[in-house]
Order: C-alpha cells, then structure tokens, then sequence
C-alpha cells in the first residue's frame, strides 16, 4: 500500500478514537455515561430521605453522579432492577421479598421507614368497619405492593378475602381524583397521598397501617449484586447518604422545622405544604439495618407465607448486605 494512504489512514483513526473519547467524556459528564448510578424511586414521602440528599448535593460531594428515575410501583421498579435498568432503589420490603424469592439479585443495603400507609373511604361508600367492605370497590398500587399485603392481612383479621372486594391496580397519584369522582369507594395508598385524600371532606381514614401492623417495615433502599460487587465502595457512601439525610428529616421533625425538610421534596409530591409536613411527621424515618429491623422483616415475611403472598421465606443471608 501507498506509505502516503497509510499515513493518511493511521492519522484518520487516531482521530476518530479521539473525537470518539472526547463524545464518550461529554457523554459521561452529561451523566448519560456509564459512571451515572441510576436510583429508582416511587412518587411518596416514603422516600424522603433520597430526595432531601439529591436537593443538599450530597451525591455530589461523593462524587457520585446520579439519575434518579421515578416508577408507579414497587413492582415495576423490581423488574427494572432485575432487567440491570436501574442500580439501586428506594422500594417496598414486600416486592422485594417477591423479587428475591423468585431468585432476582438484588440485596437490602439499608431501611429507609417504617408504617406510612392507610386506607380511605369516601363518606358515600357506606363504609365504617372492616365488615362494610365486602363487596366494595378499593384501588391499591398493585399486588407487588405493600398495600396490598396490609390489605390482605387486615381483611383476612377481620374475615374476609381479597376475593370478597373488587379491587382494582391503580397509579397512587390518579386515585384520589377517582374517589372524588365516585369511580371507587376507597384507596390503600402510602402518604402523602393518604393525607391528600383525608383532607378532603369527602373522605374518612378507615385505618392507618400503625394500626393495622404497628412498626411494620415498608420502604427499604436495595441494590443490585452487580452494582455492589463492582462498586462496593459507592455502595457504602450511598448508606451513609441515606443515613445522613434521615438524621436530617428526623433532627428537623424533633424540632418542629419539618418545613425545611418540606422545602427539599419533589413539587410533583407536595400539593399543600402544610399538609406535606403533616405526612412527614406521621411515620419514622430509619436507616442503616440492625438485628431488630431484621426480625421484624424476618415477621413481615412470615405474615406473607401465612396469607399466600409468598411460598416459603426468604433465608436473611440471602436478603441483606451490610458494609
């Protein structure tokens, strides 16, 4: 070959490999790159302490790039998890108990809260004890939802089935408009959205899930085995993220400046900011994972077997990882 085609050629892919690092640097920094640690999330209070560290920077500050990608239900952000779309996410213990029965690698790296559900009738349903919801219409977030557990164990505490109520998979944000509208008698549903809907005079809080399974596990944070395995130590700086963003939440809440924490929640969550810190304060906020957290998860789970929600229980080893 021509030594002046060669030179030409050479020159022509030593650019290209350039411009092609060069695109991939841009790409990176524009947090499309491979560096970007995608977080799933749902629409609620519940995951608070996620989005107070994304609005304080303090991904940032351990240099950690993050997506943070919103999902209607745990089930759909499990199955994200499971098909490698999303790194880590804030989601409710019982699709992941579903998800890591079913052999999904996915592993509960810190608790996030406790309670923070409840079910609302309207006032027209006729509904004032659990006897009242036979045959009644009622919309949870799904059946990989933690709702729904709370439902099914509260129906069948009081004699009754998932099979005695017609109930409906909704998205939390749309069924408040459809009680208003009489599409539905009543909702199970996570706050704020339980607060939304008692705020309105047309409704009546039927149960609040601390009274329906006092100091029940809802939300967790997981991750996927691939991201720990891979990136370990971005792993332990994201606990601490959690841990430091739930001392904020909870030092605020104790000392009645709950509307700082208000201030830092997503617009799309927070109709009424007055009604936003209510929310807040109606639930704990946790972090880390400790022998009593494991117990109660290793109870919840129990409770699922006993109402055939889950086969078997999932072994504890096989659930957790702690740094």
């Amino acid at each position: 070959m021509n030594k002046k085609i060669t030179f030409v050629l050479v020159l022509a892919l030593a650019a290209f490999l350039v411009m092609g690092s060069a695109s991939a640097g841009l790409f990176d920094f524009l947090g499309g790159g491979d560096d970007t640690v995608k977080i799933g999330y749902l629409p609620s209070d519940h995951d608070a302490a996620l989005f107070v560290a994304d609005a304080q920077g303090l991904y940032a500050e351990k240099n950690i790039t993050v997506e943070l990608v919103q999902f209607n239900n745990g089930g759909d952000l499990m199955t994200a998890m499971a098909s490698g779309e999303v790194d880590v996410g804030y989601v409710g213990i019982a699709p992941v108990l579903s998800s890591v029965a079913k052999g999904v690698p996915i592993k509960v790296i810190s608790a996030a809260q406790t309670e923070g559900s409840g079910i609302v009738v309207t006032n027209e349903s006729g509904i004032s004890s659990a006897s009242d919801l036979q045959g009644k219409s009622i919309a949870t977030p799904g059946e990989a939802s933690i709702q729904y557990v709370l439902l099914s164990y509260y129906l069948k505490e009081n004699g009754l089935s998932t099979d005695d109520l017609n109930i409906s998979a909704m998205k939390v944000p749309s069924m408040n408009d459809a009680l208003k509208t009489g599409q539905i008698d009543g909702i199970i549903t996570f706050q704020p959205y339980v607060s939304i809907a008692a705020n309105d005079s047309g409704n009546i809080v039927l149960e609040d899930s601390a009274d329906i399974l006092p100091n029940h596990p809802c939300c967790v944070v997981v991750a996927s085995e691939d991201f720990i395995n891979n990136h370990e130590n971005e792993t332990k700086a994201i606990i601490a993220i959690h841990e430091n963003a739930t001392n904020f939440i909870n030092d605020n809440i104790e000392n009645n400046t709950t509307e700082k924490v208000v201030e830092l929640l997503p617009e799309d969550i927070v109709a009424d900011s007055n009604l936003e810190a209510l929310s807040v304060e109606s639930f704990p906020f946790i972090s880390g994972i400790d022998d009593s957290f494991k117990a109660d998860v290793d109870e919840f789970q129990k409770l699922e077997v006993e109402i055939g929600i889950l086969n078997s229980t999932v072994p504890l080893d096989n659930l957790f990882w702690e740094a």
